[in-house]
């Protein structure tokens, strides 16, 4: 699948900072610790819809990993899935009377326009799970084989499960109690009262072909791939397991990164499957979460019709923290185009005020966490101060427009 086109990062004077990332599996802020090329996983789209805001605060935060690694002079090897084959997408595809295929195509693409706009550096491996059925195929063939998987007693559907117990650790990830892993199993795509399971948490691996679905013929029998063994084969074939980030939103804990990573684990006998696991919070409307199932959503190609800088976008967003369930408002919008029109009036002085402790506190911020608030902050009080008081530094303006490029991703 055709990824999208980058921007070029800047280098920029001074110190480095490693990143230090929120890990999820030990709710620890730890070093992340690349060798040479930093590798990164982040879950993609279900093209069913347009790019809303919660997608777009997802892709900005691990963008921001990227830009931080860049920074420490790592390559980057970042690796993305997009679910081209799944429940929602051909559901959405009847109920619109589009053909499924036609229907993911379009919106991918629409996508791959957003991530443009905003800014988003791009993977290096941008991969549909159609694409990758052979391999999908594969690995549940592997699982069966080791007894990890087993077919549903059903005689007319045996689909494909993942014993959960399979892997020897489930439930890191998440931390969850069984409950809570219930709750969101049945919330989240997944069939805790499906007849033939042997354990209501079971997986679905292959889903067996069923009159008037999309199916593929393979030594499995004709059918198609369940969710969460698509991202374990795209990212055990092009990174390997023990990667260094595994990424995705908040409502990705569980199932989906609990069972990617179990899969993955059961293939491989390795543990763990990556060494981080980072999760953005979600952006909310009108007091809630916004999701497609709602229908509350702000979608990025809606604003940038309405002729809203996406450099606005990046800094509403940014404005609190990537871990954090937060709002989107129109008053968050306000203040993040003025904040963005007081940055380029700042640079476009002839001198302003030293800059370089400004950067040191950009670093300082962005790698702890990254901790995007303390980041804008540090810039604004250089802004304020160029703006209402001068300086006599003819570089400040452009050390400021560099390091707001290459570390915020914000063209100034």
């Amino acid at each position: 699948m055709q990824t999208w086109s980058s921007v070029p990062v800047p280098r920029v004077p001074g110190t480095p900072r490693p990143l230090r990332l929120f890990d999820t599996s030990t709710a620890q802020v730890r070093p992340t610790a690349p060798g040479e090329t930093a590798t990164i996983y982040v879950c993609g789209i279900t093209p069913y819809d347009a790019t809303h805001l919660g997608h777009a605060a997802t892709y900005l935060a691990f963008d921001l990993v990227q830009r931080q690694w860049l920074d420490n002079g790592h390559q980057v090897h970042y690796v993305q899935n997009v679910t081209d084959i799944d429940d929602p997408l051909l559901e959405r595809a009847e109920r619109d009377q589009d053909d499924w295929v036609v229907l993911g195509m379009r919106e991918t693409a629409l996508f791959r326009e957003d991530m443009v706009a905003l800014r988003v550096l791009p993977p290096r491996e941008f991969v549909g799970a159609v694409e990758a059925i052979p391999e999908i195929v594969e690995a549940i063939a592997k699982l069966l084989a080791s007894g990890a998987a087993y077919r549903a007693d059903d005689a007319e559907y045996p689909d494909v499960y993942f014993d959960r117990a399979a892997s020897g650790h489930f439930g890191y990830e998440s931390n969850y109690d069984i409950p809570t892993m219930t709750g969101f199993f049945a919330e989240r795509g997944g069939d805790p009262d499906r007849v033939g399971k042997r354990d209501p948490l079971d997986a679905l691996l292959w889903r067996m072909a069923r009159p008037g679905e999309p199916s593929w013929d393979s030594e499995l029998g004709a059918g198609r791939p369940g969710w969460h063994i698509e991202c374990s084969a795209i990212a055990l074939n092009r990174l390997g397991d023990g990667f260094d980030v595994q990424g995705g939103g908040s409502d990705l804990v569980f199932p989906h990164h609990e069972f990617s990573a179990a899969h993955a684990e059961a293939l491989t006998g390795r543990h763990p499957f990556a060494r981080h696991y980072a999760h953005a919070g979600m952006i909310g409307l009108d007091g809630e979460k916004m999701s497609k199932s709602r229908g509350n959503l702000v979608f990025v190609s809606r604003l940038r019709a309405d002729d809203v800088d996406p450099g606005a976008i990046r800094l509403a967003l940014f404005a609190g923290h990537y871990r954090q369930d937060r709002a989107w408002t129109s008053d968050l919008l306000t203040a993040a185009e003025d904040r963005l029109a007081r940055w380029r009036s700042a640079v476009a002085l002839e001198s302003a005020p030293d800059a370089s402790d400004t950067v040191a506190r950009l670093r300082d911020h962005l790698s702890d966490d990254l901790d995007t608030p303390k980041a804008l902050a540090a810039v604004d009080a250089w802004a304020e101060q160029a703006l209402t008081h001068g300086g006599s530094d003819t570089e400040a303006p452009g050390l400021i427009r560099t390091a707001v490029d290459a570390l915020l991703g914000i063209e100034l």
